[in-house]
Order: C-alpha cells, then structure tokens, then sequence
C-alpha cells in the first residue's frame, strides 16, 4: 500500500512528531511505501527506500501562523496534483487544507480556546493577543479539516470528547489511540543523585514541564508542598520569565524546591526520584506522564489532563480538580509517608505502560489504515471537497 502523511515534523523530539515517526516504521516493516509531506524528518528516515520526503520549507517565514499557514497552501497544491497516487492520506489537524482520508487530532484549539487558562487571558498583552489570533484561526481551519476526515484519532478520551462536544464529530468516526512511551529508555533503576545534582537522603517529588505559564500548574503543587513538610520537590523546566522561583521564595519553600533548569537527562532523573507529580490545568495527552510511568514512578495528576484515564487507582492519584490543593496535599504526603504503597504503585506504574509502547500504538495506527483501504464504507463515507482557507499563500 502506499500512505502519504502530512505533517510538520517526523522526528523523535516532540508528540506529534514522535507518533508520525513510529507509525512510518511500523509501515516499512509491513513493507508499505511512506511519503512524508512535512517540514522536517529524522536522518534515518532519508535513507530508507520505502520513504519519499516531500519537504516544504518554510522557515524563513514570519512567526508559527505564517509558517503554517505556508505549508498548509503548498502542502494542499501539491496533493491537488498527487493525491491519486495514494491508497491514504494521513493529516495531523489542520497542518494542510487538502481533505485528509485519516486526521490525527493531538491537539483541539476550539477547546483550548474556551479554557480559562488559554494563553491569552493570562497575558493582556500584545503576546497574548498574538496566542488569541492564533487559536481562532486553528479553531476554524480545524473544524472544516476535522469534518472533512472520514477517521478521526484521538491521542486521549479527552480530545475525543472535545471533538464530540466542541468540533461536533460522531462518536462513530472517532478512534482513540494514545501516546506511547519508550520503555527502553524509559525503565525503573536508580541513578546517583550526587551525580545529577539533586539532593541525597530526601523525600523527592518530581516536576516537568513549561513553568513560563500556569497551564502545567506548578503554582498548586508548590501549594500544596508547603503542607507536607517532610517532601522536597525537583522543578525540571526553563526558569526564564518565570514567575515561579520567586513564588517558591515567597511561600517559604526555597530550601525544598530545587529548579534544575531545562534538562535532557530526564529518564536518569525520572530514576532518582521517588513520585510524579503533574496536575496540567489543560492537556490533551502529556507524553511525560507515562515515561514517568515507564519509570517506575507512582504518579499525580488531574483529570484535564489527556492521558489521564491511563492511570489507575493502583498507579497513581487522578484529581477530579486540578485547582484542589487540600487533596494534592493528601496525596502528597500519603506517597512521601508511605513506601510501601509508592513501591506497588511504582510496579503498576510500569505494567502499565508496557501495555502503552510506541510500538504498540504504530501497529493500532497501520491496522487502522490497512482496514481504512479495505473496506470502502470508509473510502466514500464523507465529503471530500477541498477545506476553506480565508487565504492561498503562495511563496
């Protein structure tokens, strides 16, 4: 069969990029022919003869919309001219405006909009304002690609129902595939704290994520520490601009909050500390709650985050409210205090995402588009007339 995906990056560094990168192996070893529309691939991808790299560079390019809305022109252009050699066409969103056959759903920014922890509200600001422009424009280009698709994925329970209830898509055309994780790099051990830089002898929770914002919600985990003495906390995340060491100071936690910057040892450190903790305000499948996982780690979280419905009362504690500081607290100190119970939940933990591998989710993905192309209830259910764009770009 030969699949055409189109999509900004397919390469190992970020979510969807890392899902398109696993699904084009996954598609070489069935022996099927890829040809990737996109901006950027990983090296050894280039090399494989069952790969085509169609590469729209639009990087010299004003600012993400800009860029965006470049390659969603050329990418459509092109696929007006070669979409007949193709059994599928895999889109991610709104990445292009050609009507896609299967559309991936990472992120919906209807819903991300409507959220009151949206960018733009939390910055009055021309910066904010940019994030608002940005957001109605993805929300409209979306809704028409999303329509248009006669499959949708979605990478969590939550994306699909935010495509049920803000995108109004059928249940019926809606898959859910979630992230996976790397359990090779990802794996349960002990790593030297001295050697890392952290704290040794002490109660370490850990922290990962954007802190230049509250969308991760770093500001109710330091809340909630200061209830629970006997716990120290690792902040792994760029400090730059934000405003969270100064809260840290201002809530009296400095000797117990220890922000080691952004890192890219993070499965080592995922291995010297002893929970997870991430209640995000907002998120549609955070990648860092099952390598956390994969790590042998228990874990915290809340239910706006995607991925959420992964951890199991075994695993880990799941807050029905994310803002809920009491019962961060309690869950807190209930795994600081406990070690038997961090330890099964850790083992769980780890079952769990055994069950969750990027090979796993590769092989659910090609089985979808294998079906998709057999059955042609699929191939003629839905409109397939070109999706609106306010503007063509040309370069």
């Amino acid at each position: 069969m030969k699949f055409c995906i189109v999509t900004p990056h397919v390469i190992k560094g970020d979510g969807q990029g890392r899902v398109n990168y696993e699904i084009v192996w996954e598609a070489i070893r069935r022996g099927h022919e890829v040809t990737l529309v996109a901006r950027k691939i990983a090296p050894e991808l280039q090399e494989q003869s069952l790969v085509k790299f169609i590469n729209f560079d639009v990087e010299k390019f004003p600012t993400a919309l800009v860029k965006e809305m470049m390659f969603s022109s050329q990418s459509a252009a092109w696929l007006y001219k070669h979409r007949h050699e193709f059994d599928l066409v895999q889109i991610c969103g709104a990445v292009t405006s050609f009507p896609a056959d299967v559309n991936t759903s990472h992120f919906v920014h209807t819903s991300w909009r409507r959220s009151h922890v949206h960018t733009a509200r939390m910055n009055l600001n021309f910066y904010g304002l940019y994030h608002w422009v940005y957001s109605t424009c993805n929300a409209y280009w979306e809704k028409q690609a999303y329509r248009k698709a006669k499959v949708s994925i979605a990478v969590s329970d939550k994306v699909k129902q935010e495509l049920i209830n803000d995108v109004n898509i059928e249940a019926k055309r809606i898959r859910v595939i979630h992230n996976g994780v790397d359990v090779n790099e990802f794996f349960p051990g002990v790593s030297d704290r001295e050697q890392l830089g952290l704290p040794v002898e002490k109660n370490l929770a850990l922290f990962v994520g954007d802190i230049r914002t509250n969308r991760k919600n770093l500001d109710t985990v330091l809340k909630a520490l200061v209830k629970v003495p006997s716990l120290h906390l690792v902040v792994l995340g760029d400090t730059s601009g934000s405003p969270y060491p100064k809260i840290a100071d201002n809530l009296g936690l400095n000797d117990r909050v220890y922000f080691a910057g952004f890192r890219r040892d993070v499965a080592k450190i995922m291995r010297a500390v002893d929970f997870f903790v991430l209640p995000s305000r907002y998120e549609a499948c955070t990648l860092v709650l099952l390598e956390a996982m994969a790590s042998g780690l228990p874990v915290i979280t809340a239910a706006s985050a995607g991925g959420a419905e992964l951890v199991t009362p075994e695993s880990g504690f799941v807050l029905a409210d994310s803002d809920d500081v009491e019962g961060l607290a309690i869950a807190l100190n209930t795994l600081a205090l406990d070690t038997e119970l961090k330890t099964q939940m850790g083992e769980t933990a780890r079952i769990v995402a055994e069950q969750n591998t990027w090979e796993s989710k590769a092989q659910h993905y090609i089985n979808l588009f294998e079906e998709f192309v057999n059955d042609e209830h699929y191939r003629n259910c839905c409109d397939t007339s070109p999706v609106e764009q306010p503007i063509m770009l040309k370069a």
